[in-house]
């Protein structure tokens, strides 16, 4: 790969006069792939993918370009062949692929790392590196192998959302403008991949799709796929953002790939370049230049053993002492002075960080105020209030609303002792519920929200103070 460049992974939608597409593409596809897929890979579950209601496009479609009329019907009979006899190899040949991919690792080291630090592999860097997948770039170019390739991924993203039409997202994998990175099993069996448009000009790129397989969880693919993206386009490119809009189930999968809710990119540059869906939450990840992604983890192991080996120039925390006697004293118990414990002199320790330390550090009801705000953003009906209302957005807002919440806010204030009893507490969470039923009719998905979040949090405040 080349050098790298900053790149912000934004999960978002566009406008539909950008999306070229030609309808017959999609009316007799391939048929679904049998396994599942859980969208945005590990973030969400299918169960999850069931309630998604954000999905739906708020600008009409009435703008659509038109696309080259090529379809995919041609390729069907390629795709089920290649299908079958994948599916009836792949349960023979999966436990003797991880069986070997095991015995290997056990004996590989990264030649990058000093001695002292061992090289971390993931099962999909393992498989990657023992030829058992693939990751390969795929675009509408007319090819056999591109068209078969590309009707896997779209059997993937249909079957992984189901609110979702499917004439929609196969307008958008087959669109030319689109490209995908997919990720295969040998020879041609696609179990995961991401679908992508990049804008050249903007310097961003739309992630549209990303999903893999439900049979291929729990292996490190999301994030590897997600690696791989970032490389790829930062070598291959000058696009340095990335945006997308991620559901209320998803962004904790992103935030762990380096995605924030907190936008940097320029509005002029996206705003109408991107397709919006009500009730997602637009991310955004800036990475490092010259950073290789999938060499992530070995780089931050050199410099975590960097800093050990710099803090033990100033520290004796490393060392170990032997043990020590403990003599009894006259009332039968065993006692030292803690100054004659090798080591702790040296340390600087004293009697008085003792007391410090063991001084109460929150309020008597904290970890009850706690585990109610962890509960309140958990639950499916929170998500219009994790976050303050943005005055850009609503710009009427803070002139209805003279004291306004939110569950950021609340947990704020619980980690700073603001609240020195339960009733402070419950009186800020009942705002969130009465500022959202002030500004909004009683007939919106909003007040509907705040209806249900408020009976949930009667229940479970009865259960956290029932012993009180």
């Amino acid at each position: 790969m080349e050098k790298y460049t900053s790149i912000y992974f934004l999960f978002y939608t566009r406008s539909s006069r950008q999306i070229h597409y030609n309808a017959e593409t999609t009316e007799k596809d391939v048929e679904e792939d049998e396994n599942g897929v859980d969208f945005l890979s590990e973030a969400s579950s299918p169960s999850s993918i069931e309630d998604r209601s954000f999905f739906k496009r708020r600008k009409s479609d009435d703008e659509e370009d038109e696309e080259d009329e090529e379809g995919s019907k041609r390729f069907k009979a390629d795709l089920d062949d290649d299908e079958e006899e994948d599916d009836d190899d792949d349960e023979e040949e999966e436990e003797e692929d991880y069986t070997r991919i095991k015995q290997e690792d056990d004996f590989t080291k990264d030649s990058t790392l000093t001695d002292s630090v061992d090289r971390k592999e993931t099962p999909a860097m393992m498989e990657e590196r023992l030829g058992l997948v693939e990751v390969r770039i795929v675009e509408n170019d007319g090819s056999r192998e591109s068209m078969i390739l590309l009707t896997g991924l779209k059997n993937i993203f249909q079957k992984q959302l189901p609110k979702m039409p499917k004439e929609y997202i196969a307008r958008l994998v087959y669109d030319r403008n689109h490209k995908s990175i997919a990720l295969i099993r040998k020879p041609m069996k696609v179990i995961g991949g991401i679908c992508y448009r990049p804008f050249e000009e903007q310097e961003f790129a739309e992630i549209v799709f990303c999903a893999i397989a439900s049979t291929e969880q729990v292996k490190g693919y999301g994030s590897f796929l997600m690696n791989h993206l970032k490389d790829y386009i930062s070598g291959h490119s000058k696009i340095k953002h990335y945006l997308t809009y991620a559901d209320n189930y998803a962004t904790g999968y992103f935030k762990k790939q380096g995605f924030t809710t907190e936008i940097t990119l320029d509005k002029r540059k996206w705003v109408g370049y991107i397709k919006d869906y009500e009730g997602g939450t637009i991310m955004q990840c800036t990475t490092v230049p010259k950073v290789k992604y999938l060499k992530i983890q070995e780089i931050l192991a050199i410099q975590k053993q960097a800093v050990y080996e710099k803090m033990k120039e100033h520290s004796t925390s490393h060392i170990v002492y032997p043990g020590i006697q403990m003599p009894m004293n006259e009332e039968g118990k065993r006692c030292i002075d803690p100054y004659l414990v090798p080591g702790v002199k040296e340390s600087g320790w004293t009697p008085e960080m003792d007391a410090l330390s063991n001084r109460p550090r929150h309020p008597p009801h904290y970890n009850q105020m706690r585990h109610l705000v962890n509960e309140l953003r958990a639950h499916p009906h929170s998500w219009p209030f994790h976050d303050p209302v943005n005055a850009d957005e609503v710009t009427d807002y803070y002139d209805v609303i003279k004291e306004p919440m939110d569950l950021t806010t609340l947990e704020q204030n619980v980690e700073n002792d603001t609240y020195q009893t339960m009733d402070e507490f419950i009186r800020d969470v009942q705002k969130i519920f009465d500022n959202c039923r002030t500004y909004n009719a009683e007939s919106t998905n909003y007040a509907r929200c705040a209806n249900r979040l408020e009976k949930y949090f009667d229940e479970r405040l009865r259960v956290w103070t029932s012993n009180e």
